[in-house]
């Protein structure tokens, strides 16, 4: 039996499976390294954050993006931001060279057993371990709205649904929200030819501000710190102290999950944005049918904040909405593992200040934390503060049951199973 499994193999998943190997725990580690960066955002994106806040996380801070891309030839500059494909092959460097061999085979569900936990492979092996730690991502989150649920994927997808954006060359296509995914998706869409709208609840776009120079007086860095979640003290805090933030009072971080860093986009997708897409504003989607008839498609009848109805006809909708972490959605959880979590006020699973949640062993990492641990929970950086905490978090927990079983310590100052080279 594993010490610990780390089902997921994106930025967290990965940062946590380098500590764990980095303490010497008994580790394995099942999911498609990058899978989401790879295979659910088209070509063409790139990083919204900057960077030096868009490393992963191994013990030694060895495997860093700025190192890769040196080795590519190309200099990680603040304030340029990286494309998402050399990210993603950052990634996949990353779990070459700074964590133990990833069975990239996909987990179907996590069972409680005596002792631990059984997960069950796609191809039905099994495999056991004492304590389990999901960083299963943002996919399984996908959050699409009420009115559209109804209509078939021919009409209405996400935007994570698309690992490139060919098939809406030529056609008219109409994009939902008013933040970064939805503006950059909008951008790509333009510049390939689609016939593109987006259509916000918002009165208005917000974009991000240019970044200020990296070296700059004192007193201006004092006034705005830089963060990993941009400038400001505000920032600063949910970027560098989140263990901070989850000493907060529960209604107070559920509020800040909530509304910090809301929709905006990022700077340099602005002047590709105004010039090229139809935007409408102000508007919220009230119902929708699928037309019929030869051409098809989607009839959407909007109501603005006044009560104005509107209506616009389209080919395809993509919804840019986000996701939502909630509990339900954790469906590779075995009944007895999901109806047993406590949850918080968003309905996310509540976890203590190692990232377990309710269910001993049970540890929880990436966006379904944040209304734990704050806003950085949804970015690259938060898997630094996460892998650190939560492997802290496992060794408590297995030098707990050690303790009360008579057995050994795991990991008791070894470190193995990671590579040196690649």
């Amino acid at each position: 039996m594993y010490d610990l499994l780390v089902v997921g193999a994106g930025p967290y998943g990965l940062s946590i499976a380098s500590h764990a190997a980095g303490a010497g725990l008994r580790l394995r580690v099942l999911g498609r390294p990058m899978a989401s960066w790879r295979d659910h955002m088209p070509r063409g994106m790139y990083l919204k954050s900057e960077p030096w806040a868009s490393n992963l996380s191994d013990p030694d801070n060895r495997w860093r993006l700025d190192t890769y891309c040196a080795g590519q030839g190309v200099k990680a500059r603040h304030g340029q931001p990286i494309p998402l494909e050399m990210f993603a092959a950052y990634g996949q460097w990353f779990a070459r060279n700074a964590v133990p061999e990833v069975d990239e085979r996909t987990v179907t569900r996590v069972t409680p057993v005596p002792g631990g936990f059984e997960a069950v492979a796609e191809d039905g092996e099994t495999v056991r371990a004492r304590t389990v730690a999901l960083a299963v991502g943002v996919l399984p989150f996908v959050e699409i709205p009420a009115t559209l649920r109804a209509l078939g994927p021919d009409l209405v997808s996400h935007s994570s649904h698309h690992g490139d954006l060919d098939r809406f060359r030529g056609r008219d296509v109409t994009v939902i929200g008013g933040g970064q995914a939805a503006l950059e998706t909008a951008a790509l869409l333009a510049e390939q030819g689609t016939r593109v709208r987006v259509l916000a609840r918002a009165e208005q776009l917000h974009w991000n501000d240019v970044p200020p120079p990296w070296e700059r007086p004192w007193w201006r860095s004092a006034r705005a710190p830089h963060s990993g979640l941009g400038c400001g003290w505000r920032n600063w805090f949910y970027a560098e102290r989140p263990g901070l933030f989850h000493r907060l009072p529960e209604p107070t971080r559920a509020r800040i999950a909530t509304t910090a860093l809301g929709p905006a986009g990022a700077w340099w997708v602005r002047d590709r944005v105004e010039p090229a897409v139809e935007v409408l504003l102000g508007q919220e989607v009230a119902k929708a049918r699928e037309l019929t008839g030869a051409g098809g498609g989607v009839r959407l009848d909007t109501v603005t904040r006044s009560g104005e109805r509107r209506s616009l006809e389209t080919e395809h909708v993509i919804a840019a909405t986000g996701f939502r972490a909630t509990c339900d959605r954790l469906s590779l959880l075995d009944p007895r593992l999901g109806t047993g979590l406590g949850a918080s006020a968003d309905g996310s699973p509540a976890v203590g200040r190692h990232f377990e949640s309710s269910y001993p062993g049970l540890f929880l990492a990436g966006l379904v934390t944040a209304s734990g641990f704050g806003p950085s929970m949804r970015f690259v950086h938060g898997a630094t503060f996460t892998a650190e905490t939560l492997v802290r978090g496992v060794r408590r927990r297995l030098r707990a049951e050690a303790r009360a079983g008579g057995g050994t310590v795991p990991g008791q100052g070894r470190r193995e199973g990671v590579r040196s080279a690649g």
